[in-house]
């Protein structure tokens, strides 16, 4: 059988109410988790049928089995719904079998094989009528009886089976690539199932967190319970973007849609086991007894993710596709704006070919002219500043493709987003008409001065001191790690105007201070990256209140809103990260064999943990960007997108040096040095995304705490 399978989307509201059924359904027939060692599996399947759920596949949708599927992980319920979806799919052509099916006469469980005479490890068994067999690479797929049913004790609850099966009852030849996308669903199930049950334990933990008292405190106050969950919250929600791509992907009949739904797959396979085992560290011995939900979610969770290997597809996993293929990770779409926008700016890179690969150590002034002469600097800006309101998806599209291609134009895209944005809506009309051309024309040389020697990630207890004197204000202290401090025109500096006010970030205020003016002395210092950071001394620097931006003790609005900029450019980590993976591909492609080795390989293994790491920072830095209109999603996705590509990058840099050897750590100035010389830029780079604005413990305190955990 050849087939095109095709998918029914859904509304939003149409998946939510299914999901809100099935969990009615579920709550009266497996209340939860606990109810697994002893409940009635095949009254779920009988209920299942009443309820529509086997004709989902009938239907095409998709997206509805894949919730349905989230609810039954919640409860650790291993109703094998995907395997009665696969088996429509099988045997569309067959009415009579398909009626059995959504009826639940015909009780369907599913496997990848030839169909010997025996099969072990089998979910559901007792209550099933028949074993599928699928043909990997595509054949002939079966469908037999189950004949001896023997339990197999261990960790599955309800317990795996082992049994012996009848000749075929019914046959049906599948080419490739249907067989390949039923293996694909059913790998899809058991990734789902397992990271909704660590999901469930992890709401558990989070809940637990803030009630459960030790020393006189809750122990969510506590700073090791706070990193845990914060971690486990970066990787359930990664996990569920990735789903949800997976699931959008096979809707649209993407080409690369199987590659997408085994990324989240392999995802699942490595985070939900470590979000259950970080859940039961904060559960501690409440959890860790049969009573609680927890125990029959571990056992899920681990029996889910180790049968994946016995549904192997024939294309292997990520990283086979990768090395033994010629794409790389699913392209991203930012709709039918973004994606001709982009084709603008491919082409401009085009002519500019031979100028890609500075990166952020340098800067191209013919190439920055010629984004200027497009107007492409500020073109989200109203018309009346010279902008041309250039859509989100633009803003995201430039500064992706820039990090991608590595050109030499960062620093005017941060000076756009850093400064031009606050400026527009914080400046006076003065300095709107003096410095909103410079950023349009990529002219602005700037520096931050945020950080102080007792000012890191704390940046409300900056005590750099600026007093009115008149018409000026006298500034005195002390700034480290200004970044291009030496080679700048002009400081974005912040300094504290009320040292009494309350809350501390309330007596802040905000300057652009003329580098040379008198009194600035700049102490160079270089960076593990290469870059000139500095020493900023500030020693009675008079400046004038029209330099001021903003209301005096306003500052910390003005300062947020120029962070807010960086949503924009939290693509850029992601993307230079992808960069990194396509020329490691490239790389590893022209001798599989001497860089990662056969099928099955740790380097394989690794190199496709790189593949789905970026492919996750991809997803959350995606959802970020289009959250932080919310203010939930503010404070939550985006320090969860900067953390995952922080930590990703040092992973990386790590990982390349193993899988090509010393020579990744050869640097550009080595001909032939494999990527150019980025390998080693990019490790050495890699500290700085988990220490600058903020470093990843801070940023992982701030998810803590937009989970409900107390300071």
């Amino acid at each position: 059988m050849s087939t095109e399978t095709t998918f029914t989307p859904m509304a939003p509201d149409e998946i939510a109410a299914f999901a809100d059924s099935v969990r009615g359904t579920l709550t009266r027939d497996w209340p939860a988790p606990t109810a697994s060692a002893d409940a009635d599996l095949a009254k779920i399947w009988t209920s299942a049928a009443e309820q529509g759920w086997l004709e989902l596949g009938v239907d095409g949708a998709l997206a509805a089995a894949v919730a349905a599927v989230r609810e039954l992980g919640r409860v650790a319920c291993p109703l094998p719904l995907l395997d009665a979806y696969v088996a429509t799919l099988v045997f569309a052509g067959d009415s009579e079998l398909l009626r059995r099916i959504v009826s639940g006469e015909v009780r369907i469980i599913a496997s990848v094989g030839d169909g010997e005479d025996r099969a072990r490890h089998l979910d559901a068994a007792h209550q099933a009528t028949h074993l599928l067999c699928v043909p990997a690479a595509g054949g002939r797929a079966r469908l037999r009886p189950l004949r001896e049913v023997r339990d197999t004790p261990g960790l599955a609850a309800p317990a795996w089976s082992t049994a012996t099966l009848g000749e075929p009852e019914a046959t049906a030849d599948i080419d490739p690539g249907l067989a390949d996308e039923a293996v694909v669903l059913l790998r899809l199930q058991l990734a789902v199932r397992a990271l909704a049950a660590a999901e469930r334990a992890h709401e558990l933990a989070v809940a637990h967190a803030k009630e459960r008292r030790q020393f006189g405190k809750v122990i969510g106050s506590f700073g090791a319970v706070q990193q845990r969950t914060a971690a486990c919250q970066i990787d359930v929600s990664a996990g569920n973007l990735l789903v949800s791509d997976a699931v959008r992907a096979m809707e649209q009949g993407s080409a690369d849609r199987l590659f997408t739904v085994e990324l989240a797959v392999e995802h699942a396979h490595t985070t939900a086991p470590r979000i259950q085992l970080g859940a039961h560290h904060t559960l501690a011995a409440i959890g860790y007894f049969e009573e609680h939900d927890a125990p029959w979610l571990f056992r899920r969770v681990h029996g889910d993710v180790t049968r994946l290997q016995t549904l192997p597809r024939a294309a292997g996993g990520v990283a086979d596709v990768l090395v033994e293929g010629t794409g790389s990770l699913p392209a991203a779409d930012q709709g039918e704006t973004g994606e001709a926008f982009r084709a603008e700016v491919r082409a401009l890179f085009d002519q500019y070919a031979d100028r890609l690969g500075g990166g952020t150590l340098v800067e191209d002034k013919e190439m920055i002219r010629a984004v200027a002469e497009r107007d492409w600097l500020g073109f989200a800006w109203p018309e009346e500043l010279g902008g041309r309101n250039a859509t989100l998806a633009e803003q995201v599209v430039l500064n992706e493709e820039a990090a991608y291609r590595r050109a030499p134009i960062s620093k005017a895209l941060g000076a756009v987003m850093l400064l031009g944005n606050s400026i527009r809506k914080h400046g006076t009309q003065e300095q709107k008409d003096t410095f909103l051309p410079l950023i349009r024309r990529g002219e602005m040389a700037f520096c931050l001065g945020y950080s102080e020697p007792e000012a890191g990630s704390d940046l409300a207890s900056l005590r750099t001191r600026a007093v009115r004197d008149g018409d000026h204000w006298v500034i005195n202290g002390q700034k480290l790690w200004t970044t291009g401090g030496h080679a700048s025109d002009w400081v974005w500096l912040a300094v504290r105007t009320d040292p009494d006010a309350t809350p501390r970030h309330a007596g802040i205020t905000v300057f652009l201070v003329p580098m040379d003016t008198p009194g600035i002395t700049v102490q160079q210092h270089r960076a593990l990256s290469g870059e000139i950071s500095c020493t900023v001394f500030y020693d009675d620097v008079r400046v004038p209140d029209t330099l001021r931006v903003g209301e005096v003790n306003g500052g910390w609005k003005v300062i947020t809103d120029a962070l807010a900029g960086e949503r924009i450019t939290m693509g850029n980590i992601a993307a230079a990260l992808h960069r990194q993976l396509d020329d490691l591909l490239a790389l590893v492609r022209a001798d599989p064999d001497g860089t990662v080795g056969p099928r099955g390989s740790a380097k394989r293994a690794r190199l496709g943990a790189l593949a789905v790491g970026v492919q996750a920072t991809r997803a959350l830095v995606t959802s970020a960007i289009d959250a932080t209109s919310d203010a939930m999603g503010a404070r939550l996705n985006a320090p969860m997108a900067g953390v995952m590509g922080g930590e990703l990058a040092e992973e990386f840099g790590e990982a390349v040096l193993d899988i090509l050897g010393p020579d990744a750590a050869l640097s550009t100035d080595v001909a032939g040095v494999p990527g150019g010389g980025a390998f080693e830029y990019g490790l050495r780079l890699s500290i700085m995304y988990v220490v600058g604005g903020g470093t990843n413990d801070i940023q992982r305190g701030l998810i803590a705490r937009a989970l409900g955990l107390p300071r």
